[in-house]
């Protein structure tokens, strides 16, 4: 029987009598025992993958299906945000739930998958269209989300920082209404605008870099990064916004020329409020696992196994868990600290894992921060227009 997930939230206030607002002093933990116990569990996890775990995989995938023949299946009739909610739930959850963990490998030595659900075939060459038809290459996804972002969390050097990536805004002497409107841009354009255009700058960089070329980083605002006729802008749309534009846009619709025009016109309509849904619910679900006042960035590198677990721990929170319909909304990115500890496991291994972690945690002071994500968008989003500030990791924390 699987340990039932914890669903309550637990808050920093709780552990060891940690105030809200107080910092954490690194060398009051015992690292080596917390990554002993990290250690273990990881072990017993890994040993617990099988027949379940696959099963759930193909169930998450069945679902996704299930909501696209339903979305398109009503699509024709009228531009209706019934439609537009099926299709955008679709594509989130072929994202955050099948390419995010089947490429992050969490399922690559459980027996019995299928080879097009393991890291090795899963959106590869023709199979990116059929596995995962989104804005984001899959190639540059893996250098920059399963590199950069998960053994760079929370430094200057982590693509996806939130603060820092919004500095600009932060800083601006704009109002703060329009910085609200600025925010609530980029969450209903950010796969287009902010996901695609900074994982190609990333993996354009670094391939770069391998052929032995100077490469200066660039900027999240560069007007290379979006323009077809500069590196890495062509890249971009040859191998993003092109193929995305097509298949979307022109070849899924064309079919239903033959129910006519009306019906045509309802399925674009559609579409088009499934692509500002859908990035919306990803932008609510994925940015403030790493943004609020009460975690942490880091202005120093990782010093072993130790310092990791402890940094992941400290600069995620978790959302409400348990249950596969509330864990599916959530992406199973509800368990981004187990995710962040072990980035390549199953999504019921994350389940399992979190009331084991989350007790770990309790019990070496670690603060183990869980809300509910309407709760967390409102810190993030304080974060983002300059009304808060992330806290700023002391010192390293090192081995005791």
């Amino acid at each position: 029987m699987e340990p039932r997930a914890c669903s309550r939230p637990v808050l920093v206030a709780e552990h060891d009598g940690l105030r809200a607002g107080s910092n954490l002093n690194p060398h009051d933990i015992d690292i080596d025992a917390l990554e002993a116990d990290l250690n273990a569990l990881r072990d017993e996890l890994k040993a617990s993958a099988g027949p379940a775990d696959v099963v759930h995989l193909k169930k998450m995938v069945r679902w996704g299906r299930i909501l696209t023949v339903l979305g398109y299946g009503t699509a024709w009739i009228a531009p209706n945000p019934i439609s537009a909610l099926l299709i955008s739930t679709a594509i989130f959850g072929r994202w955050a739930m099948v390419a995010h963990h089947v490429i992050h490998r969490g399922y690559d030595k459980v027996a019995g998958v299928p080879e097009h659900l393991t890291s090795k075939a899963f959106a590869k060459g023709w199979r990116r269209w059929l596995d995962w038809s989104d804005w984001i290459d899959p190639e540059a996804w893996r250098h920059e989300h399963n590199t950069l972002h998960h053994y760079k969390l929370g430094e200057i050097h982590d693509p996806d920082q939130p603060e820092h990536n919004l500095e600009w805004l932060r800083d601006s002497a704009l109002p703060r209404f329009l910085r609200y409107l600025v925010v609530l841009w980029g969450a209903v354009t950010w796969k287009p605008m902010y996901y695609a255009p900074n994982t190609m700058r990333t993996l354009y960089e670094a391939q770069q870099r391998r052929q032995g070329d100077a490469v200066e980083p660039g900027s999240l605002m560069d007007w290379r990064n979006f323009v077809p006729f500069a590196q890495p802008g062509v890249q971009l749309w040859l191998r993003s916004y092109v193929p995305y534009i097509v298949l979307h846009y022109v070849l899924v619709p064309l079919p239903f020329l033959l129910i006519g025009q009306w019906a045509y016109f309802s399925v674009l309509a559609n579409r088009l409020m499934a692509e500002i849904l859908t990035n919306l619910h990803a932008f609510i679900v994925i940015v403030p696992n790493h943004a609020g006042e009460d975690l942490y960035r880091f202005d120093t590198p990782i010093e072993g196994r130790g310092d990791f677990y402890l940094r992941q721990i400290v600069g995620s929170t978790n959302y409400r868990t348990g249950g596969d319909l509330n864990d599916a909304l959530h992406g199973f990115l509800n368990y981004q600290i187990e995710h962040h500890i072990w980035p390549d496991m199953t999504m019921l291994q994350y389940r399992r894992a979190q009331p084991r972690v989350a007790e770990i945690c309790r019990r070496h002071g670690v603060p183990y921060v869980q809300e509910s994500v309407w709760i967390r968008v409102k810190r993030l989003v304080d974060v983002l227009v300059g009304q808060t500030t992330m806290r700023h990791w002391p010192v390293r924390a090192g081995s005791h």
